[in-house]
């Protein structure tokens, strides 16, 4: 079955920067995704094949059909395209997806992939207090310099180490730590860079990850953009939400009744 389903003839991935957010703590990278899309003015331009994931559907922002679990979007003229995925792969598919997707972005012409993700920010140390934005590499990731992530070596983004082992108790696993770093709360995203790391992937790839707490996570989200938006050295001032944010995406506020 083919992965990508263009919603145009006419869409080329060629020499485009890769958004893929990965479902993790708070779904801050899927918010920031969607600032991006709506700040950026994308229009979905391809629709995936979803069967890896747990099935959902909704309508879409514009009220013209409806959104599936996972779609691209991109416009003409910019260098940028973004995955945005809206429910996680599900549990006995989890390295089938990640497989499909890594050949996906080996195959597909891109000339680089930018994954986002949430780290649990109640695993941070001391030394991680002084920002919750990092970065981490594949172990035998493509160089950065002269690609369109260069940025990310010469920004104020650390580079990530695990707060926690993963094993606490002092257990051992075949499974080695010191390949990619635990990244709590962080989902399929460890997996994604070790298995990046094993295909050894000629396309240039980094992750940011950032250091949230589940609620209302609309200034992470936030925060997330800027750092993706300096990084690739985008166009935008200022972010502009969705209008499905404002329709009770963190819930609708209490009646003021309750007070009195």
């Amino acid at each position: 079955m083919v992965f990508l389903n263009p919603v145009h003839s006419s869409v080329q991935l060629t020499e485009k920067i890769l958004i893929v957010p990965v479902v993790s703590t708070a779904n801050v990278s899927q918010l920031a995704a969607d600032l991006l899309i709506a700040s950026l003015s994308l229009e979905r331009i391809g629709i995936f094949d979803s069967s890896f994931l747990v099935p959902v559907l909704g309508s879409r922002e514009d009220g013209a059909g409806v959104s599936t679990p996972l779609e691209l979007y991109g416009k003409p003229g910019l260098d940028v395209v973004i995955v945005q995925q809206r429910s996680p792969a599900l549990k006995s598919q989890k390295q089938e997806f990640i497989d499909v997707l890594l050949d996906f972005v080996q195959t597909s012409g891109v000339a680089a992939a930018l994954f986002l993700s949430g780290v649990d920010l109640s695993n941070r140390t001391d030394s991680q207090m002084l920002t919750p934005t990092y970065h981490i590499y594949p172990p035998t990731a493509v160089p950065l310099a002269s690609t369109p992530l260069a940025r990310l070596d010469t920004l104020p983004i650390p580079e990530y180490s695990s707060p926690v082992p993963q094993y606490p108790l002092g257990s051992t696993n075949n499974d080695s730590e010191s390949d990619v770093p635990f990244i709590p709360g962080g989902s399929l995203t460890r997996r994604i860079l070790k298995t990046i790391s094993k295909s050894q992937s000629s396309v240039p790839t980094a992750a940011i990850l950032q250091f949230v707490l589940e609620g209302d996570n609309r200034a992470d989200a936030a925060l997330l953009a800027s750092a993706v938006v300096a990084v690739l050295g985008l166009n935008v001032t200022g972010f502009k939400e969705p209008r499905s944010w404002k329709q009770g995406l963190f819930g609708a506020p209490p009646d003021e009744t309750l007070y009195g």
